[in-house]
């Protein structure tokens, strides 16, 4: 399949770089090609080309014969390249949702009709979280007869000396000043920004840590496909820590902007290299954890999945130099577009696109590093506790 990635930073490089070993013929586009370059690596025979998201007929120039348009650059460019896919009558897949238009619900849902039309399908927030935590929503929910509450958990951690996020800057601000979206009593609501504190059991070797309410993409797209009364997304670690610190400081708002020295810019393999090599960047972890409320045969039943991915230290002794959730989202994204649903029409997120699509995925994880594990608890009924093959 003839694919363009436009957006070349840690994740578009790394998926760029997955796609060709899967035999595409893959085409880079970048607002930088001599900064994309840096990331896809001096020996990657990767084509690059110069676009910028902003511009609709440039990505329409840059991408014309593609088969696949996938944009790994930030979320706010989304309806653009959405539009670009139309025009050159190709599929789409992108890594997450910018939900300003409609704040609880997903911009580019509102395009369904016109890829219908296209005969093309779109297929939305493919990454780790959001994308495989839909997956895992829609199949608990498939064991079900009805869903109460759906409950997301997320663990992001960096052990450095130096201020690394594994997010990009863009996305780390976006977060922070944004107020969470929640589900109660059947309604959208916005909830408390760094509120509602838990403690959450992860698996080993994290453990036990303090959540907070976050804005997550789950919530824009998930209650539109699947009835419910509660659902809520949090994220505990150190990220998290620090970003509610410099709120309840008052170093975050958007009147002040993204400030360079909190929020630095992603770091290239490289720049990851010597960071670990001088032992200023020990490790980094990232995990996720979908729980799910409902009623199975008139009885409560809740289903716990759990994804560990691999971690700084694990990911470096393959030979690379990404933080986990660049590897994360790129690896899901890979399997998306392996599994991609070329014969469906309209916009779909994880959790909608056909079901053997979506079974094939999760099939495939484990061979990318993911550890899976699920627990069912019903009523008067022993735990259930069994793995991924």
């Amino acid at each position: 399949m003839r694919i363009f990635i436009l957006g070349t930073g840690a994740t578009g490089s790394y998926l760029a770089h997955l796609l060709a070993r899967q035999g595409h013929q893959v085409t880079c586009g970048d607002r930088d090609p001599d900064r994309a370059r840096r990331f896809l690596g001096k020996k990657s025979e990767i084509p690059v080309v110069q676009v910028n998201a902003r511009n609709l007929w440039g990505i329409v120039r840059a991408a014309r014969g593609s088969q696949l348009l996938v944009n790994a650059s930030a979320a706010v460019f989304n309806e653009i390249v959405l539009r670009a896919a139309l025009r050159i009558r190709s599929h789409y897949i992108d890594l997450s949702a910018h939900l300003t238009r409609n704040p609880f619900k997903a911009e580019q849902l509102r395009y369904d009709k016109k890829f219908q039309e296209k005969n093309r399908a779109a297929v939305i927030t493919t990454g780790a979280a959001p994308g495989l935590t839909n997956l895992l929503v829609a199949r608990a929910a498939a064991q079900m007869d009805s869903v109460d509450a759906v409950h997301i958990r997320l663990y992001e951690s960096t052990d450095s000396e130096d201020p690394v996020s594994q997010w990009s800057a863009e996305v780390s601000f976006d977060e922070a000043i944004s107020l969470p979206r929640v589900v109660r009593g059947g309604k959208f609501r916005f909830g408390k920004r760094f509120g509602d504190r838990e403690k959450f059991r992860f698996p080993p070797p994290i453990g036990e840590a303090t959540v907070v309410l976050a804005a997550q993409d789950e919530v824009g797209t998930i209650p539109y496909f699947l009835k419910l009364k509660e659902m809520d997304v949090k994220i505990g670690g150190n990220e998290i820590d620090r970003l509610r610190r410099w709120y309840k400081q008052g170093k975050l708002s958007k009147s002040r902007g993204l400030i360079a020295s909190r929020f630095p810019t992603t770091l290239t393999p490289r720049q990851t290299a010597r960071l670990i090599g001088r032992g200023r960047l020990q490790n980094a972890r990232f995990a996720a954890a979908v729980v799910v409320h409902g009623v199975k045969k008139d009885r409560p039943i809740e289903i716990r999945y759990d994804a560990i991915f691999p971690s700084l230290f694990l990911i470096r002794q393959r030979g690379l130099a990404l933080s986990p959730i660049s590897y994360a989202t790129a690896h899901m994204a890979a399997l998306f577009i392996r599994h991609f649903p070329r014969d469906s029409a309209g916009v779909f997120p994880p959790g909608a696109i056909p079901l053997e699509n979506r079974q094939a995925i999760l099939k495939d994880i484990k061979s990318r590093g993911i550890q899976l594990t699920v627990k069912i608890t019903r009523k008067k009924v022993s735990d259930e506790e069994e793995e991924f093959g």
